[in-house]
């Protein structure tokens, strides 16, 4: 497995600086970004890869409860407080563990153990479907299903074989969640779903719904690495 991905957000730096020395004390993670600023790591998220945000749930400027909900299920989350009253309990997001102040390195050793276990189970199997948030529901879509995804400004248009659903995320966070072996990136605003080609020339794919798709000059041989 890869080393995890790790961002630390906390509005005190006391806190960050402790986080990070027992981040980097842990062979399978590897921090890529802290910050006092939750909007920063909002930021940050949506324009480069990570998987374990260990967020502070007391901010001033965006608690770490509303924090997940703008991110939804983009990352896995342990969170760290100095209140104990706080209860996991109804928090539909990808909370891995919870800390509290003050934190002794063997407790965080086991929370990240059990972000390790977390992401081993997760990548030893196959998913045939994923949640998205749109029109304010989440909703279920079967990978299967999937024509193509489409970038458009802030937002993707996840186009199945029945209807659109419009996204708020990124093309590239969107490429690490679907599976590799039927999807692939053929533009910078398209990615399409393998099983769904019906013909393809080396300026664009056709899909069995009649779509036709173009092919960006940059990812032309990937795509007919991949399609061999």
């Amino acid at each position: 497995m890869n080393k995890i991905k790790c961002i630390v957000v906390d509005d005190e730096p006391l806190a960050i600086s402790l986080l990070e020395s027992y981040v980097q004390k842990v062979p399978f993670l590897e921090l890529v970004f802290s910050t006092e600023n939750p909007i920063d790591a909002l930021e940050f998220i949506q324009n480069n890869e990570s998987d374990l945000v260990f967020l502070d749930i007391q901010m001033p400027e965006l608690t770490g409860i509303n924090f997940m909900k703008i991110l939804g299920d983009k990352q896995k989350y342990i969170l760290t407080t100095a209140y104990s009253e706080y209860a996991l309990e109804g928090y539909e997001h990808n909370i891995v563990d919870y800390l509290l102040k003050p934190i002794s390195f063997e407790r965080f050793y086991k929370s990240a153990l059990k972000a390790q276990e977390r992401f081993s189970t997760n990548e030893s199997k196959e998913d045939s479907h994923f949640f998205v948030k749109s029109s304010g529901q989440q909703h279920r879509i079967n990978f299967e299903d999937i024509l193509y995804v489409e970038s458009i400004k802030d937002y993707v248009n996840i186009k199945t074989s029945e209807q659109e659903y419009i996204v708020l995320d990124t093309l590239k966070s969107m490429e690490q969640q679907l599976p590799e072996s039927s999807f692939v990136r053929i533009h910078k605003s398209f990615i399409i779903n393998l099983n769904q080609i019906k013909s393809f020339d080396s300026k664009k794919v056709i899909l069995f719904s009649d779509q036709e798709i173009p092919i960006g000059e940059s990812y032309r041989n990937s795509f007919l690495t991949k399609i061999k």
